[in-house]
């Protein structure tokens, strides 16, 4: 049913061209038009809205983003009357003024949430299209600012900023810089930009701009609500992550890079042999005949069977490194080429990094698969189940350098099947993750995981861990690594893990690095994944042959040793607990590495916190930050009980402690009277204890 209305109030006289829209109602979606600007705002799940706006013609459909394709039936009101528009969903109410600027508010009492805000009271207004040709704009779309707002979200970055009010941001792929344009606010809203196009966003004192460099329409996506309701309705709408497989909730074990079959055995038979747990050792790049080819090298590889055999045996899953790029070396080069698979060029050859190759002296110049294109998603699974899976039972994936990682980044120069590259740009990770996920389903596999190193809205649904990329190894970096994750976190993310250790370097034999590296697997071993890699020192150069220093539990000396062997166990323990949080994870939305504020949005305190979080719902991890620390002060939200999981001293909640620290100690706290196995025996807090689903657990 479509209403209008004739009303025409009075507008601003400031403005040189005043503009009075049509409102009208569309299949329960307010509409407003003026001066060939269409603007529809309807339900989009509970409490939530999708709002959509383009100039020159009605709205397109069916153009790439992170929203599932239908949204739950909600109830929602509509209102047209005095010249204004109204519409509730919820917790959440619209009103769209008779000039077309749009203010979101609670619903229960009226309060402002967020509001457009005019640029300038001539021109432009909240949302300006300039042309860049062909029918595409760049588009800006403007919020107001609030003084002491918080903003969290936006994805993975190495800044070090959890609440990120005042950074300025590029929403592009980049080495450990993942785009996730989602935004959770302390006022009490999260939105989502659904747009996957290069741009920016601006969190500015003066206000908030989302800037997309070339696009057809805006198109955005809020709810209201607490961060713990958002998470839930944001993961509603873009997808739930699959339930983690047992397995992948163990140690990885990982390093730059087991060159040999035989190489990689010896790790994991040493594993069995000191008896220490193993859940995952990965294969890392250069074990193919050529880049593209995605298939084991004969003469370092000689028998992949037997490898997947004994590794079963040990009770060890393989996982295989896949790279997007394609060497013209590879067997399947000339044809992809051919069909038009590879990603497209608007100038120059269809080539898009230098990377080196076996049976070259120099390197050579690579294209990359087009993953938003569904026929090349469908060869390169073709080839990965023809060469691991069929074979060798190879069913979990690497998915490195998936940015994809081109140099030089140029997005507007790219072509993809999706559309041009500054229009959809951040997709790619999202959709190579779709490639091996949507392959897996339709070979009958149930569990599924990929690690990424890159990913974007809706990332989670097709299974995809992220990991925090190639970073720096020494603690300002382990610093940074903590809002990276919380941010991750709130960004719908839930699997996530760093590099134990750092990627860039660390000597196993320096005592400063070894006490990076504790302190780094402390805090890995109570991270929604736990995985040891790097390219430790001495490093051999880019190629081939290339390899790191040893990277094992062992490699570390004695003393650290012994210590990292605690937390293997630790982490053993904490399994059961662990998947009970994949759980929520899987069916509810929430994340597993919690910031404070989830759990304890009523405490103004908790939204500062930014070096400690929760495991989960009742274990708070403060890790240990600093070279040297022998104690750690943290901040315990108020509203529960804290017991030191170490000591069983318990504490009430709303006030920071110092507890001991020394090397062999990352400081956890049991909420509530939770039975957690932490210490050699379970420490049970003063309070009642919380049931859960696992019990207590047996302590080893």
């Amino acid at each position: 049913m479509n209403q209008s209305t004739g009303i025409q109030p009075q507008v601003s006289l400031a403005q040189s061209s005043p503009t009075v829209g049509t409102f009208r109602e569309r299949d329960g979606a307010l509409e407003w038009s003026g001066r060939t600007e269409t603007v529809r705002i309807e339900p989009w799940g509970p409490d939530a809205v999708r709002v959509r706006a383009r100039l020159g013609g009605p709205l397109l459909e069916g153009l790439p983003g992170a929203l599932l394709d239908a949204p739950e039936d909600t109830r929602s009101t509509l209102e047209l009357a005095g010249g204004e528009g109204r519409l509730t969903v919820g917790a959440l109410t619209v009103e769209v003024s008779a000039e077309g600027l749009i203010r979101f508010t609670r619903t229960a009492d009226g309060g402002e949430l967020l509001s457009e805000e005019r640029a300038h009271f001539w021109w432009p207004g909240s949302r300006l299209y300039t042309p860049t040709g062909n029918g595409h704009h760049r588009l800006e779309q403007r919020f107001a600012a609030y003084d002491g707002e918080r903003l969290y979200g936006l994805g993975q970055h190495q800044h070090g900023l959890f609440d990120q009010k005042g950074a300025v941001l590029d929403l592009v792929q980049r080495n450990a810089e993942v785009s996730v344009p989602v935004l959770t606010s302390s006022r009490g809203y999260t939105l989502l930009w659904n747009n996957p196009a290069i741009g920016r966003v601006e969190l500015a004192g003066n206000g908030t701009r989302w800037v997309a460099d070339s696009a057809r329409q805006i198109d955005y996506w809020i709810t209201a609500g607490t961060p713990a309701d958002a998470q839930r309705r944001y993961s509603a709408v873009t997808g739930r992550a699959p339930m983690l497989p047992e397995w992948a909730a163990g140690f990885w074990q990982c390093k730059l890079r087991y060159r040999t079959q035989d190489e990689l055995l010896d790790v994991a038979r040493e594993y069995r042999r000191r008896g220490l747990p193993l859940s995952v050792i990965v294969c890392d790049f250069f074990h193919w005949t050529h880049l593209g080819d995605w298939k084991f090298d004969p003469a370092e590889w000689p028998d992949p069977a037997a490898m997947q055999a004994e590794l079963a045996a040990l009770g060890v899953k393989l996982v295989v490194s896949v790279w997007p790029s394609v060497s013209p070396l590879s067997e399947n080069h000339a044809l992809m080429e051919q069909r038009g698979w590879f990603i497209g060029t608007e100038y120059g050859p269809m080539a898009h990094a230098d990377w080196p190759d076996k049976q070259v002296a120099s390197t050579v110049q690579v294209a990359f698969y087009d993953a938003t294109n569904p026929e090349a998603r469908d060869f390169l699974w073709s080839r990965v189940k023809a060469n691991y899976l069929d074979p060798y039972g190879i069913s979990a994936f690497w998915l490195d350098a998936c940015e994809p990682e081109l140099k030089p980044g140029f997005s507007e120069n790219l072509r993809y099947h999706a559309g041009p590259g500054l229009e959809v740009g951040n997709l790619y990770p999202r959709d190579n993750a779709r490639t091996f996920y949507e392959g897996l389903r339709a070979a009958g596999e149930t569990e599924i995981i990929s690690l990424n190193r890159s990913a974007w809205a809706g990332s989670q649904r097709y299974g995809a861990a992220l990991w925090s990329g190639d970073i720096g190894t020494d603690f300002a970096t382990l610093r940074r690594q903590i809002a990276a994750g919380l941010n991750t976190a709130l960004s719908g993310i839930p699997w996530w893990n760093t590099d134990i250790g750092g990627f860039h370097g660390g000597d196993p034999d320096d005592p400063a690095y070894r006490e990076v590296m504790v302190r780094w697997f402390q805090f890995g071993a109570l991270s929604p994944l736990m995985r040891l890699h790097g390219f430790r020192d001495p490093g051999l150069p880019l190629g081939p042959g290339m390899t790191g220093g040893p990277n094992e539990v062992w490699s570390y000396g004695e003393e650290a040793g012994a210590v990292l062997e605690r937390y293997l166990r630790l982490r053993e323990r904490l399994k059961p607990y662990l998947l009970d949080v994949m759980r929520e994870a899987h069916e509810e939305g929430l994340p597993v590495m919690r910031p404070l504020l989830l759990e304890f949005p009523d405490d103004p305190a908790a939204w500062s916190v930014d070096d400690a979080y929760l495991l989960g719902p009742d274990l708070l991890v403060a890790p240990v930050l600093t070279a040297g620390a022998t104690d750690r002060t943290a901040y315990l939200p108020a509203g529960a009980r804290w017991t030191d999981a170490w000591t069983g001293v318990s504490y009430e909640g709303g006030a920071s402690v110092t507890v001991d620290a020394p090397l062999d100690r990352i400081p956890l706290f049991l909420r509530d009277g939770a039975r957690l196995p932490v210490a050699d025996q379970v420490v049970v807090s003063a309070g009642r204890a919380r049931p859960r689903g696992h019990g207590p657990g047996p302590v080893r």
